[in-house]
């Protein structure tokens, strides 16, 4: 029994950052396709906006204290950032830049959730979990599986 617990010890020490990458890669794009309609039309199940325009609208009720006129900028900057955040985990390229940023991202937007629309969106929907993963992933970053660890044998 206990050499089956180191055997596991060892497999998750290596494999659960990746897990935790791609996990929270994954989880980016996904909200990047929900912004697009890929994941359906807006008010199907499980579809939190459905297009874009509705990304805006919540954009705004997140950012009041904000101009009219720089919603769609925050909007396409969230966006880009999430898409090139999402991919750079994944593939794991520049892997602890991209974890740190993405921290901070989840972290102001859990903020931003609590204090305009209070605290049980944002725990419901694990925002500060995932920041938290994000920063776990920045120390603990480990470069198996991911264009990182090619980088580096060169």
């Amino acid at each position: 029994m206990i050499m089956i617990l180191k055997k596991l010890n060892d497999f998750l020490a290596k494999y659960c950052v990746v897990f935790l990458r791609i996990a929270l890669g994954v989880a980016f794009l996904s909200a990047v396709a929900d912004r697009f309609g890929f994941w359906g039309a807006p008010g199907e199940a499980s579809v939190a906006w459905g297009n874009f325009d509705n990304f805006l609208k919540s954009v705004a009720t997140l950012n009041p204290y904000l101009p009219d006129s720089l919603i769609p900028t925050v909007g396409w900057v969230a966006t880009i950032a999430e898409l090139v955040f999402g991919v750079a985990l994944i593939i794991g390229y520049r892997t602890r830049a991209a974890a740190l940023l993405s921290g901070i991202l989840l972290l102001l937007f859990a903020i931003s959730m609590v204090i305009n629309i209070g605290p049980k969106s944002p725990l419901d929907y694990s925002v500060f979990t995932a920041s938290a993963a994000a920063f776990f992933l920045y120390v603990h970053v480990n470069d198996t599986l991911s264009i990182d660890s090619l980088r580096i044998l060169r």
